[in-house]
């Protein structure tokens, strides 16, 4: 079985469905939006990904969703990168104890390096969520299990 059939569908549709995500990451680093488009672009996508993957009938719903979880994760983690100047005025620095301790470049580094797992963290644990609900619904709905009649 290859990775395509085992989460019941190919790497580009994966990642269009992540690439979802990307505005809501767009909007948070480049200048706030009112509550109502916030809550658009941060639940929305999680929406269609859970109803892609449930109407899609995948083999394992959650496995699916945490690999959409974790290319999203990916996609959230780059998109910081890329609008780190312009999502701060001043940038991000080490306090207390550990003001001032390494140089410049070498705490920007070590900040950067945490923002991008911190990134890939929340796609994952993004993933899992969803991934729970998708597994609980495809087990409870009848018409979301896989075809083979599993839905686990």
């Amino acid at each position: 079985m290859n990775k395509t059939s085992s989460l019941g569908m190919s790497p580009i549709a994966i990642l269009g469905l992540a690439a979802l995500g990307v505005p809501r990451v767009v909007a948070h680093d480049l200048g706030p939006v009112g509550p109502v488009v916030n809550a658009v672009l941060v639940f929305l996508p999680v929406v269609i990904w859970l109803g892609v993957v449930l109407w899609r009938r995948v083999p394992n719903p959650f496995l699916t969703l945490l690999a959409i979880g974790g290319a999203y994760g990916v996609l959230l983690a780059v998109a910081h990168q890329l609008f780190w100047g312009a999502a701060f005025d001043d940038p991000p620095q080490l306090g207390g104890n550990l003001a001032g301790a390494l140089s410049p470049g070498a705490e920007e580094a070590l900040m950067r390096t945490f923002a991008f797992g911190s990134s890939l963290f929340t796609g994952v644990l993004v993933g899992v969520v969803t991934g729970l609900v998708g597994w609980l619904l495809a087990r409870a709905v009848p018409a979301f299990r896989h075809r083979d009649g599993g839905g686990a």
